[in-house]
């Protein structure tokens, strides 16, 4: 008896799914795995912390500068007047691991941002604005908030594995340049509890160096919202919270705390 082999149906090789459902489960599923890695990669940040020390820290980024930031001259009047700030509000923190230093960065952006190691960078831009000694402070205290918090750390792990991953899933130098934007948004944007934390500890420096946390939040208040479309104030809103919700935060805060919102507040006038 001969065996003839019967022809396949027609189509045997074709999902009986509709293609778009097929490529909807397709883009579905590897999001979902996507975040799954993302989420571990965070929680392995997280868990390298406690492997890293403060000390580890400053000896990895004692000497790193962004390459980004174009400084100002080791005799800028603003910069001993930052300097002399930070020391003032660090001696209300004396168990700060940290050696800080400070730089000014030549930037119309509005920014003030912490770095691995205990740099505190501060935009010229944001210096223009600022209208008194107590204003600034507030500023400088909320970063050394995020120091105490140890959150430029996270930002910076959080963006440095995203990176890492964008180059394998990418395997380009284009994927290169997008993980160290990934990195530098990370490194930049902190979340609203990281921010709320900071500015509690921010303006508790404050308060302990001026007796009372007058004019502290007035830098906020005097962003005016309408301006928004201003790619400087842009920069500082991609990196901080709404200044008029962070003002009324920090009103409220003072208020619970018992803290003084009036007393001598001390102007400042670069140049004069």
């Amino acid at each position: 008896m001969r065996f003839i082999p019967k022809q396949a149906r027609e189509g045997i090789n074709v999902s009986d799914e509709h293609p778009l459902v097929e490529a909807s489960t397709l883009v579905v599923g590897l999001g979902l795995i996507f975040v799954g890695i993302v989420l571990f990669l965070i929680f392995l940040v997280e868990v390298a912390l406690y492997f890293i020390p403060v000390e580890k820290e400053v000896e990895m980024f004692e000497a790193w500068l962004p390459e980004d930031i174009t400084t100002v001259a080791p005799d800028d009047e603003r910069l001993a007047r930052l300097e002399s700030i930070v020391y003032r509000l660090t001696r209300h923190w004396p168990e700060a691991p940290y050696r800080f230093t400070v730089e000014i960065d030549e930037s119309e952006e509005l920014n003030a941002l912490a770095y691995p190691g205990g740099l505190i960078v501060v935009t010229s831009g944001l210096l223009d604005q600022v209208e008194s000694e107590n204003e600034l402070a507030f500023v400088l205290g909320h970063e050394l908030g995020h120091f105490r918090n140890r959150d430029h750390m996270r930002g910076l792990g959080r963006g440095v594995l995203l990176s890492v991953l964008f180059l394998v899933i990418s395997g380009s130098e284009g994927g290169s340049d997008l993980g160290a934007t990934v990195t530098d948004l990370t490194l930049r944007g902190f979340s609203r509890k990281q921010e709320s934390d900071a500015d509690e500890f921010g303006l508790g420096l404050v308060q302990q160096e001026y007796g009372h946390v007058a004019d502290a939040w007035k830098f906020f208040e005097r962003i005016d919202l309408e301006d928004a479309e201003s790619s400087d104030l842009l920069t500082y809103l991609s990196t901080h919270p709404s200044p008029g919700d962070r003002a009324d935060a920090l009103i409220e805060l003072a208020a619970e705390s018992g803290w003084l919102i009036t007393g001598d507040v001390t102007p400042i006038h670069w140049g004069e």
